[in-house]
């Protein structure tokens, strides 16, 4: 749905030109985006793909001027030596201060061709662009304008950066499923080339493939700094607005020293934003000292203990103390002679005396004007940060480990596909991990339906076979899985309707439960179960035990050891668990979560229509239900597996019955059926953005059939 703001930015902006920019002048990328977006909601594709480009590449190149800028004038206006002796010091630094100022000027608005302050987007705007947002336009734009291979390349770009997003998951899945789309098309655009080489540099060296792993990791190390350099210099920007009331606005020096601390926080940020991979929440620890150990390592398998040494030598500026790789060092000595001079590259000790020099003015500013940093780096050296900032130094890490860690799990569940449900209980508060009670998941109506269908189990159905509960004589256990409910439909036994709905209940549950904590990796059922527990009425009394015992779902629980062994017979391929209760009107029955010991209860969850529960299934997650004491319970028991290999076949046999019913009742009068083939099925409709993209707010207008969402392409396929 579009944002209100962005819709306030399309009414108050003016319109950006739209003819070719005059020679030499670069159209601000705000304006044009603005009149791109227009342009979608208008349904000009041709004119919205051309703006969005334009957009961005005047983004790409105000980014290029502003980097080229501040480096020629670091040369032409450079802060060297110190002030005259004669002279006052203000006038010495003030005015190579106001040399540089000019020279950027000068620089900025011969590249751009216009005032630099024109080019000074909103904070909206830039975040559109820094979440490539654009794209996300663009590949409807190319849909519409049936160039798919452009489309695709934008689907895939925005998709990296954004993999929890559902709809353009599904738009990629669709993608890959139409004719004349080529594995070339899923091109990342904004592609940054270090990680490239890393990746694949990381994966010759684990492959014992040294001589390549030395080529892509110093090509990777080449272009993480270079991106490093880039950063540092977009943070020469205006001072962020604090808002201070007008009787507590800073004099000058006080100004200045907080716009250059400013300044320096953003530029020890820097490393934190090359070493996070796009789409991700965290970033590669030590990612330029893993580099070095990961050279030193492979060029000594390659026979090159000069260069090993000297990446070695690099890797001890960071951690000189350092048991292995001095150990490491010793041998090189040995080997190249003692006489041989072995000395870190030159790149790295700058990057790493320049990185020292701005903590310790940061350090300083912290314990004398105030203010907060949080320091990117593992190897700053303890005797930099002053005394007594050292425990809130400390503590300010562990709350950033822990807060990264929170946020990991939030942006992990990604945004849930359905309509209505509410999310109950989260980890938090069931004090664990990988834990969550969903609610309203199904109607009252489908309740009374699926419990319909549990009667059909009295006798019939498959598994435990309405006897005595395998983990207590006080109960009998009755259940059903998808295949026996179809043969039951099949055979007139229960109503068709009602069978479709335990398969639907069951998808939905799965797409609730992969969106929530595993986005952009599938899912596969390995089991689906409707099962009830009926409490015998004349053996409850003093009854002591559980309906079922205390266990994990794929290991082995061992409350002794501390430990749940994940050996057979453990289902061990199983990765999440759910639950999808039926009814509450019966006694007792409630589902608890304890530590490893089984014995000290961390959550409890009361059953209920509509109420589903999901977790992980390994140790972490230990859990039982308590005594049914009165009653039957109801509810559709789900596990399920990353593992293709290990998904519930009973489940195809069932949907294949499911089709070939569906397919009799489309064709009354015995035409011949064509069995969908759902891996190659492709479609001419249009895809929409969705979640976070604006252009879905066009998806339901009125009079606008074309616009609507395709169904193969639904976020929200409520059934």
């Amino acid at each position: 749905m579009a944002s209100l703001l962005c819709l306030l930015l399309l009414l108050l902006l003016p319109a950006a030109a739209a003819t070719s920019p005059a020679a030499g002048r670069l159209v601000p990328y705000d304006l044009l985006y603005a009149d791109g977006v227009r342009a979608y909601f208008a349904r000009d594709w041709g004119r919205a793909a051309e703006l969005l480009q334009r957009a961005l590449h005047s983004y790409a190149g105000l980014r290029t001027a502003r980097r080229s800028c501040r480096a020629a004038c670091h040369r032409e206006a450079a802060f060297l030596g110190g002030p005259p002796a004669a002279g006052p010091w203000e006038a010495a630094l003030f005015d190579r201060v106001l040399q540089r100022a000019d020279c950027l000027q000068h620089c900025l608005g011969s590249r751009l061709g216009t005032a630099p302050s024109a080019h000074r987007a909103s904070l909206l705007i830039q975040r559109d662009f820094e979440r490539r947002e654009p794209y996300n336009y663009l590949q409807v734009a190319f849909f519409q304008l049936k160039k798919l291979d452009q489309a695709v390349s934008a689907a895939h770009t925005y998709f990296v950066a954004n993999p929890q997003h559902l709809q353009m998951r599904e738009d990629i899945e669709k993608y890959r499923r139409m004719s004349g789309v080529k594995s070339d098309n899923f091109r990342d655009l904004e592609a940054a080339p270090h990680w490239e080489a890393y990746e694949a540099g990381v994966r010759h060296y684990n492959a014992d493939e040294y001589l390549k792993a030395v080529d892509r990791l110093e090509e990777s190390l080449r272009e993480a700094l270079s991106a490093l350099e880039e950063c540092r210099d977009l943070c020469e920007g205006p001072l962020e607005d604090e808002e201070e009331e007008e009787d507590l606005q800073p004099g000058l020096y006080e100004a200045i020293a907080a716009h250059y601390i400013q300044v320096l926080k953003c530029r020890q940020q820097c490393v934190l934003e090359i070493a996070t991979k796009p789409g991700w929440i965290s970033a590669t620890e030590d990612f330029i000292p893993s580099h070095l150990d990961l050279l030193q390592f492979a060029y000594d398998q390659v026979g090159n203990q000069a260069l090993a040494a000297e990446c070695a030598a690099s890797y001890l500026l960071f951690y000189p103390t350092d048991e292995a790789v001095l150990e490491k060092m010793k041998q090189y000595h040995k080997e190249l002679g003692e006489d041989a001079a072995v000395t870190a590259r030159e790149n790295i000790h700058h990057y790493v005396q320049r990185s020292l020099m701005e903590k310790k003015m940061i350090y300083y500013a912290m314990e004398h004007l105030g203010g907060t940093f949080n320091d990117p780096d593992l190897w700053t050296p303890d005797e930099l940060i002053p005394e007594n900032l050292k425990q809130k130094y400390r503590e300010d890490q562990e709350k950033q480990k822990q807060e990264t860690l929170d946020i990991e799990e939030i942006e992990k569940r990604g945004s849930l596909p359905f309509e209505g449900i509410t999310v109950t209980m989260d980890s938090q508060q069931m004090n664990g991990t990988q834990r969550v009670v969903f609610d309203r998941v199904l109607t009252e109506s489908e309740c009374k339906d699926l419990l319909r269908l549990t009667k059909a189990a009295r006798g019939t159905g498959e598994g435990y076979r309405a006897r005595r509960s395998p983990h207590t004589p006080h109960e009998r256990f009755e259940g059903l899985t998808v295949l026996k409910a179809m043969q039951l439909a099949q055979n007139g036994d229960v109503d068709w309707r009602d069978a479709k709905l335990l398969l639907q209940a069951s998808e939905k549950s799965r797409k609730i439960i992969e969106s929530y904590f595993t986005p952009g990796k599938k899912l596969h059922f390995s089991f689906t179960h409707l099962v009830c527990r009926t409490a015998v009425e004349e053996e409850q009394e003093g009854r002591m035990d559980l309906s079922h015992p205390v266990h994990a779902d794929n290991c082995l629980l061992d409350p002794e050891g501390n430990e749940c062994w994940k050996e057979p017979p453990a289902y061990v391929y199983r990765d999440y668990s759910g639950i999808l209760y039926l009814n509450d009107d019966f006694q007792g029955g409630s589902l608890f979560f304890t530590e490893m010991d089984t014995v000290t209860v961390t959550a409890k969850v009361r059953p209920k229509c509509g109420r589903l529960v999901a977790f992980s299934s390994g140790k972490e997650n230990p859990h039982g239900v308590r005594a049914v004491s009165r009653g039957r319970r109801c509810a559709i028991a789900l596990w399920y597996t990353h593992s293709a290999e290990h998904a519930e076949q009973e489940r195809v046999k069932a949907e294949e019955m499911m089709e070939q019913r569906a397919a009799e009742e489309n064709h009354p009068d015995g035409e011949e059926y064509q069995g969908a083939d759902h891996s190659s099925r492709s479609s001419p409709e249009p895809l929409i953005p969705n979640g976070g993209a604006r252009p879905t707010s066009q998806r339901h207008k009125a009079g606008s059939e074309s616009m609507q969402h395709p169904k193969g392409l639904r976020a929200r396929d409520e059934f």
